[in-house]
């Protein structure tokens, strides 16, 4: 009976010690950069923008992060939330006045952010790092959630698809390799990608292992043409995602297909206009959600098949494809504080 007292007595102390050590432990502070500053952008100057390119500069704009610092230039506060917290910024919930995503020009207020790493710190540290920021100069909050929404199903057509494989080597981008003249380095939250404006108006953007996006546009037309090669149909899924981005209409890849293809869209600029007609987001081959771009298209408006972009339900019918109104959990993150304007430096 006494040497079960005493065990008794053992595990109770032994409680007590691990929760009197549990209670005097600190968690562990969260990444932060060594210094940073938050400040509106200026007003883009979009006769510069355009000498510059055709100079073979591409401009500086979206996320550009190294082991030494890292440059957040002209985005939305909603673009700096989605690569904060890995999110496509149409899984973001919150107030309107957050922005639409990507190289816009429309009155949402846009922020350059410049902050150094600390010493040993890697790029893949930057995004806890820039969630800290946010949460410090715009008191941000949020948390994750998984909700039943309206999306669009992308499904194969009754008549099977018209798809062709690719046979481009989808070779990963090294960070270390030197951009090429006229090309821009950028980061997105899928990885690193690389544009570069051709002569002719077109913008490649090249993705690495998920594939080349070629976007042109017709002014005579009025349309632009957004060629992927190499993309999987999750990939395509969510380029549509993007030309939905006026309606955060997120599009699912239901199709089963497997593999890499080269998948051709055109679409009416009319379709890609937002109510109030401002103009919209970047590239939606892939960095625009990044708000990482050069002469972007503009944003999405339509919600579903009767309200709009009747041209991207067509050219996915072409495609031996169709995309179809659905209910599916959704994986989103919730604002649940923001303020317009950051503390200052």
């Amino acid at each position: 009976m006494r040497n079960r007292c005493n065990r008794r007595a053992v595990f109770a102390l032994g409680a007590v010690l691990a929760a009197v050590a549990a209670f005097g432990q600190t968690p562990a502070p969260k990444p932060e950069f060594e210094v940073a500053t938050v400040k509106p952008s200026p007003p883009m100057n979009i006769n510069k923008m355009r000498d510059e390119i055709q100079a073979g500069r591409m401009p500086r704009f979206g996320p550009h992060v190294d082991g030494a610092q890292a440059l957040y230039i002209f985005m939305t506060l909603r673009d700096l939330i989605a690569n904060a917290y890995d999110v496509k910024p149409y899984q973001i919930s919150g107030p309107s006045w957050l922005g639409g995503q990507g190289m816009g020009f429309g009155g949402a207020q846009r922020f350059d952010i410049e902050a150094k790493l600390p010493d040993g710190a890697s790029k893949d540290d930057a995004p806890k790092m820039l969630q800290a920021l946010l949460e410090e100069r715009f008191k941000l909050s949020v948390h994750r959630e998984t909700q039943e929404r309206p999306v669009l199903a992308l499904l194969v057509a009754k008549d099977g698809p018209k798809l062709k494989r690719s046979t481009l080597a989808l070779d990963p981008l090294n960070d270390n390799d030197p951009p090429k003249p006229g090309e821009m380095r950028i980061d997105t939250p899928d990885g690193p990608a690389r544009i570069i404006r051709n002569s002719d108006g077109s913008m490649v953007i090249n993705l690495g292992s998920r594939g080349k996006v070629t976007t042109r546009f017709d002014m005579q037309s009025q349309t632009m043409t957004m060629d992927s090669d190499g993309v999987t149909m999750a990939g395509f899924a969510d380029s549509l995602s993007r030309l939905f981005q006026g309606s955060n209409r997120q599009v699912v890849d239901m199709t089963g297909l497997k593999g890499n293809y080269q998948v051709s869209v055109e679409v009416s600029l009319a379709d890609l206009r937002p109510p109030g007609g401002g103009m919209g987001g970047g590239p939606p081959g892939g960095p625009g959600a990044s708000g990482a771009a050069g002469n972007a298209p503009p944003a999405a408006a339509a919600s579903d098949p009767a309200g709009g972009a009747d041209s991207i339900f067509a050219s996915v019918k072409k495609l031996g494809l169709k995309l179809e109104p659905r209910k599916a959990p959704v994986e989103l993150l919730i604002i649940d504080h923001a303020e317009k304007t950051p503390t200052e430096d």
